[in-house]
């Protein structure tokens, strides 16, 4: 496995990304930057606790069907990230999570007001280079922002009367996490000029692939411990929130099954039972069934890449889909 995530990776694009990578990295500390310590401190604090960096990976990524040197490739890796963090200070909040990349979240360090107020600091420092980059780019920051926010309002008003609680689900998937990834893929192919239907195409596999990597998290809260994952498990229980892995145990008509979905219902509080939840999911079939679904989602985004040209690049992009459900595994 390269240092990048990317198994198999061609050495030579390997190191021209890890190039782009330290740019990014650059960057983001230096954009955050402001005059007031406090701001900056809370600012860098989920930025310097890292992360799997996906969104600017695939920007770069995607970059390489063009011309991967213009301006604004490592501006809109950049937007994608700082984007994605700026959502992680307000999901934290409503999930009142303890932990975040490993480190203490915002919201428990500092409090729920300055986590909110990190996160808009960080929506206006994309705007600024949003404004560098050019309309175009803000249009498409625009219309993703647009669902990352609705997908945000259907999680929290569930599912519609008669509507399949999955089918929902995935719908708040695609929002919330498969749009800011699909742009990151097609914000690389627009900056760089990549000709148009390889644009459309890395969108659609952007989705996709987005669409796994959550469902990825999904078994990741169930099946792995905190220092696996670096995130709190049973976060989701907690909250009440659904995700692949309790959906799938709410459809079992099995008696057996009667009293953990009483459970699952509602937001579990008691850490004692949190842990025996967590115990009886880890060891329920719906932990592997949720697996397979996953992996069915990973080939339809290796499936959405056929019309790409056959390169180090495009190869790249088959095994991160491998690496996702490796992840998960």
């Amino acid at each position: 496995m390269s240092k990048l995530g990317i198994p198999g990776i061609a050495p030579e694009l390997e190191a021209e990304l890890t190039e782009g990578m330290a740019r990014v990295e650059s960057l983001l500390l230096s954009h955050i930057q402001g005059d007031y310590p406090l701001v900056e401190e809370t600012s860098r604090h989920l930025v310097a606790a890292g992360g799997k960096r996906l969104r600017p990976l695939l920007t770069l990524l995607a970059s390489h069907y063009g011309d991967k040197n213009k301006f604004g490739v490592i501006e809109s890796a950049v937007v994608c990230e700082l984007t994605h963090v700026a959502t992680l200070y307000h999901d934290d909040v409503m999930d009142e999570a303890k932990l975040r990349r490993g480190v203490e979240s915002a919201n428990s360090r500092w409090g729920n007001t300055v986590a909110i107020l990190t996160g808009d600091y960080l929506f206006a420092k994309v705007s600024a280079l949003l404004a560098d980059i050019g309309p175009e780019a803000v249009r498409l920051q625009a219309s993703t922002f647009e669902r990352l926010v609705i997908g945000q309002i259907m999680e929290t008003q569930g599912p519609r009367a008669g509507e399949d609680p999955l089918e929902h689900y995935l719908g708040v998937v695609a929002d919330k996490t498969g749009s800011l990834i699909a742009a990151s893929a097609r914000f690389g192919a627009m900056v760089s000029g990549a000709p148009a239907e390889v644009k459309e195409t890395l969108t659609v596999f952007g989705e996709k692939i987005g669409i796994a990597f959550q469902l990825a998290d999904d078994v990741i809260d169930i099946a792995s411990e905190s220092h696996q994952s670096g995130k709190t498990p049973g976060t989701d229980l907690r909250e009440g929130v659904p995700t692949l892995v309790t959906l799938n145990v709410m459809k079992s008509t099995s008696a057996a099954d009667r009293e953990l979905i009483e459970l699952l219902k509602a937001p579990i509080k008691d850490e004692v039972v949190v842990a025996q939840v967590l115990s009886q999911l880890r060891t329920h079939q719906a932990l592997e069934q949720s697996r397979e679904q996953l992996q069915q989602i990973a080939r339809d985004a290796r499936t959405a890449l056929g019309p790409l040209p056959v390169n180090d690049v495009t190869g790249a992009l088959f095994s991160l889909c491998d690496a996702i459900i490796d992840r998960s595994a």
